[in-house]
């Protein structure tokens, strides 16, 4: 049974309700394509922080109006989405320093001064997706590759 606004998972509970809603919809999302509870959970709490955090206002207030969890998402759209969970992260040089972003991605979803501090997000998120980090030099040349598959 998909989790709504009314029934959803008890780490959830202390959320924004537009995180809580973006989280619901993500984790419903990931649980259809055959993920387990246990990973989907996480994986989701984090996509939707970044979600808010890459939106304006005036967006999530639309979402909050018109997006309805999990009624309104076409199956492609859901599939895409999932399908960036599944892709690498990558830290890379930045004209602010240095960026966290997901393989495919059209936008960072970090900028850090410091490389370490990139580098230190870039395994949290991958060690919560499951999946690779690659670490580039200052000339976009990878020098390092991690895996959590």
């Amino acid at each position: 049974m998909p989790w709504t606004l009314n029934d959803y998972p008890a780490s959830m509970k202390n959320m924004k309700e537009p995180i809580k809603k973006k989280a619901i919809d993500i984790a419903n999302a990931m649980l259809e394509e055959g993920y387990q509870e246990g990973r989907a959970i996480p994986i989701a709490i984090e996509k939707s922080k970044e979600w808010y955090e890459d939106h304006s206002e005036e967006e999530v207030k639309g979402y909050m109006e018109h997006g309805d969890t999990a009624k309104h998402r076409h199956r492609s759209q859901a599939k895409q989405g999932l399908k960036r969970l599944d892709e690498d992260e990558f830290v890379v040089p930045h004209e602010n320093g240095w960026a966290v972003i997901s393989n495919g991605a059209k936008r960072a979803s970090n900028v850090y001064d410091k490389k370490s501090d990139a580098i230190r997000r870039a395994e949290e998120i991958a060690e919560n997706k499951g999946t690779g980090l690659k670490i580039e030099d200052s000339h976009g040349k990878v020098q390092q590759e991690q895996s959590n598959r």
